[in-house]
């Protein structure tokens, strides 16, 4: 696609940083509403919002940068791009690391229950996966995909391609289709790319957690229980439904057969094997939490 959603002046929008900051923007509101539901204040989350975001934002470019070191650092790689944060390219876990210190920080200061501030936070968190791979769709070259021939692949648009018509010339512009995920350099001219859609595998992950934190919002209000069932599905969502088929150096070369299109595993799937045993371990504490209270309240109301 064109990453330009509009110019003005001498300044570009992107379609990526804008798709992020509308996805706060609207999951900081619903954060909002859930944490006066809650019974907590919501001007503790007002107060906290910028370093949040700045937090998010540092970690989530930080660990892509080092677990991406290549494409800043290596041949032809700019140094000085690590900092160009709204041309894409961060990482989801980076971002709930940097969210998670500022809260755990903020919390300490503010004497607040960090876990019940986390949880009306979860809606965001899901928003952003979508925003974010919309973005990707739109950069084109953002977590591309594996080259493939299953079905379940599709053509690279070739640049000019139509989309949506005139609706689409007019919402994205001419110039569509500019940028191609980086294994379509492999691909011989005049040959189609076949390509596993990534980005909106990625997408769907974001769509799916969307409902399993509703879920689990209105299943426990206990603190904890929603961000780590965000933790833990996000987790194996990823692993399972997008990592495989992303263009991804793998650390275990378990299978990696381009022309199958799938591999394992890359370092965001080891990573996400400790998140899950911490998100299990985490919500098995919360449980047994929750069975003590009850037992001390019915001994209570017997007595």
């Amino acid at each position: 696609m064109d990453p330009i959603l509009v110019h003005i002046g001498p300044l570009a929008i992107r379609w990526y940083g804008f798709l992020i900051a509308l996805a706060v923007l609207i999951g900081a509101l619903w954060a909002l509403r859930l944490a006066e539901r809650r019974g907590l204040d919501p001007d503790k989350l007002l107060d906290a919002a910028v370093w949040l975001v700045l937090a998010g934002i540092v970690g989530a470019r930080l660990v892509y940068v080092v677990t991406s070191p290549s494409a800043f650092f290596g041949p032809g790689g700019h140094p000085l791009d690590a900092f160009k944060v709204w041309q894409g390219g961060i990482s989801i876990h980076g971002g709930i690391l940097g969210v998670l210190v500022a809260m755990w920080v903020y919390s300490r200061v503010q004497r607040i229950d960090m876990w019940a501030y986390m949880d009306v936070l979860t809606p965001l968190g899901a928003l952003g996966i979508m925003g974010g791979r919309i973005g990707n769709i739109m950069n084109g070259t953002d977590t591309g995909g594996r080259l493939t021939n299953l079905a379940i692949g599709i053509d690279w648009p070739k640049p000019g391609t139509p989309f949506l018509g005139g609706f689409g010339r007019l919402l994205f512009g001419k110039d569509l289709w500019q940028y191609a995920p980086p294994a379509c350099r492999a691909v011989p001219v005049g040959q189609p790319c076949h390509i596993h859609f990534a980005q909106f595998y990625g997408f769907l992950v974001g769509f799916i957690l969307l409902f399993i934190v509703l879920w689990a919002l209105r299943r426990s209000r206990a603190p904890g229980y929603a961000f780590w069932q965000f933790a833990l599905w996000y987790s194996v969502l990823r692993s399972l439904l997008e990592e495989p088929f992303r263009d991804n150096p793998l650390y275990w070369k378990v299978y990696d057969n381009m022309q199958a299109g799938i591999g394992f595993f890359t370092l965001t799937q080891l990573v996400s094997v400790a998140i899950v045993a911490v998100a299990i371990a985490m919500l098995v504490r919360i449980r047994g939490r929750q069975q003590r209270d009850r037992l001390a309240g019915a001994e209570e109301r017997r007595g």
